[in-house]
């Protein structure tokens, strides 16, 4: 049997999924199974439990009632060794900075920040989200799929759950938290192992400039595939072979009319995009890891295709893309998209459940359905006794 190093490994399952594209899945596929179990109701149902911490923003108490919810869900479907990391902000740690999107032509709408609460018309929400957020400690909660056959490296898995606009965050990070927690979910579910491992992260203070994933590269790249103790088997921070984060995973209603207006339905070519920064040091190995998720796509997902881009920004993923293969999971290619006004929902009041349609829904499911192949196979699942 030919051994692959990592880059390798990720290049040779996406030429394998490239030369597959289009293709059925194999009859008693195990990624077919654990796809299968990726159910619309249970993503939006995620999304909607969610939703009662408002829009979460960090260092607020809806914030850390959040994290408490996420932790005791991910232990409630058997990620049982959740941790959390800690850290101050504002943080003060490294920073990589995102090159620029893509430039998008056409008709442009205005783009803002809601930083009043006020516009929030629901007075029931308006309170939820009235309280303070001070500067000072924080947290994020992860658990860990443990390898059977090497627990000393593993894939990350994230998406931020903290948010702002005085909304809910539903889609701004509902819908990439819900799909980390549903991928927790299954992965952990009777009869499934990996060989490799697999870390299920929600940062917190995406939104304030990815200080959450900041600390943590910054805290754990260090102590990567170090046995501790030494002879034990056990690996705290296994070796990072890759991080594909999940942000605004719904919407993708397509560019403003002439008058500035929207359609209120999902475009019939939505697309999931899987963005790599083509600057960064793993370059090459990110877009080999773009490229596999993409080949799980065209097995896997039941709807919307997936494109590939070079402009990943402004999400966690940027702050391990020195470090290790590292691709963000989208709806569209946002810096650029939003910026010209594509999603009037962004970080305003109406980034709430009911804004969004079971079409919008389901374009986050097969962007669940996309990781799931892709991770399944490069982890090397499987069920069964």
């Amino acid at each position: 049997m030919r051994i692959l190093t990592t880059g390798a490994l990720i290049v040779s399952l996406a030429v394998t999924g490239a030369a597959q594209r289009g293709n059925a899945p194999a009859q008693n596929d195990p990624i077919q199974t654990l796809v299968g179990q990726l159910e619309l109701e249970k993503y939006k149902a995620t999304i909607k439990g969610l939703t009662q911490f408002g829009d979460r923003r960090a260092g607020s108490a809806r914030n850390r009632a959040a994290i408490d919810w996420i932790e005791a869900q991910l232990k409630s479907y058997g990620c049982t060794n959740t941790e959390r990391l800690k850290y101050d902000y504002p943080y003060q740690g490294p920073r990589n900075a995102g090159a620029g999107g893509a430039r998008v032509r056409g008709i442009r709408a205005r783009t803002d920040v809601n930083n009043d609460p006020n516009a929030q018309p629901d007075a029931r929400l308006r309170e939820l989200n009235s309280g303070p957020a001070p500067n000072g400690p924080r947290e994020e909660v992860y658990c860990t799929k443990i390898g059977t056959t090497h627990p000393e490296e593993m894939y990350i898995v994230s998406a931020h759950m903290d948010g702002i606009g005085y909304g809910e965050a539903a889609n701004d990070d509902g819908s990439g938290t819900a799909i980390v927690m549903e991928l927790a979910r299954i992965l952990h579910g009777p009869g499934v192992q990996t060989e490799r491992s697999i870390r299920f992260i929600l940062w917190n203070n995406e939104e304030t400039g990815l200080e959450g994933s900041r600390a943590y590269a910054a805290q754990r790249k260090a102590l990567q595939g170090k046995e501790d103790p030494p002879g034990s088997g056990r690996y705290p921070e296994p070796k990072w072979l890759g991080v594909i984060q999940h942000d605004m995973m719904m919407f993708d209603h397509g560019m403003p009319r002439a008058d500035g207006t929207l359609s209120k339905d999902q475009r019939p070519e939505a697309d999931v995009n899987l963005e790599f920064q083509v600057t960064s040091a793993f370059a090459t190995q990110s877009q080999a890891l773009a490229f596999a998720l993409q080949a799980a796509n065209e097995t896997y997902a039941t709807d919307y295709p997936a494109a590939v881009g070079a402009h990943m920004q402004n999400t966690d993923s940027v702050s391990f893309m020195e470090y290790t293969a590292s691709v963000s999971v989208r709806e569209s290619e946002r810096g650029a998209q939003i910026g010209a006004g594509w999603d009037p929902h962004w970080h305003q009041p109406t980034d709430v459940f009911t804004t969004f349609s079971d079409a919008d829904f389901r374009l986050g499911l097969n962007a669940a359905q996309t990781t799931l192949g892709a991770l399944a196979k490069l982890a090397g699942v499987r069920v069964g006794n």
